[in-house]
């Protein structure tokens, strides 16, 4: 659902439908969002960049909604709200400010804009699109491992004299 239209609330969390990716932005009022934007990129640049989901570096940046999105849908998403509790608003506001311009460790599993925009929000970090990355890296290694063993097993068996 695009929620172009819509009101967002401050400390709301803002998913923007990028072509390969899913980008989060929390929102601070006024039309303005705080997230995480690549460290060696120029601003404008950096608002829709795939390369960004690359960098090991980004920096904390405040713009406004309606740049960051372009062309891109987007939609207010709290939708960790049943398991996690939202810290009040003025602390989430309070939080962010202190952190516009600092550069951050960036890592697509571990500590990616959603988990960034979820730890100002609830004061945890959490990520279901990390979580699914990791499940499908599992299966593939998994896949991968049984692939080699059940080759190395036919190899062996051909090898055997009768």
């Amino acid at each position: 659902m695009d929620r172009r239209n819509a009101t967002s609330m401050p400390g709301d969390l803002i998913e923007i439908f990028r072509p390969a990716y899913q980008h989060w932005a929390l929102y601070l009022g006024d039309g303005y969002i705080i997230n995480l934007t690549p460290v060696d990129e120029c601003q404008a640049a950096a608002i829709s960049s795939v390369k960004s989901v690359f960098s090991r570096k980004a920096v904390v940046r405040m713009q406004l909604l309606k740049e960051v999105v372009g062309d891109d849908s987007y939609r207010v998403n709290n939708k960790y709200d049943d398991d996690h509790t939202p810290l009040p608003v003025d602390d989430i506001i309070q939080r962010s400010q202190v952190l516009i311009g600092q550069e951050v460790s960036y890592d697509l599993l571990g500590s990616n804009c959603e988990h960034f925009v979820t730890l100002l929000r609830y004061g945890e970090g959490v990520s279901e699109q990390a979580t699914r990355a990791i499940g499908a890296i599992s299966l593939m290694t998994a896949a991968a491992s049984a692939f080699s063993v059940l080759g190395l097993i036919n190899t062996r068996s051909r090898n055997r004299p009768f």
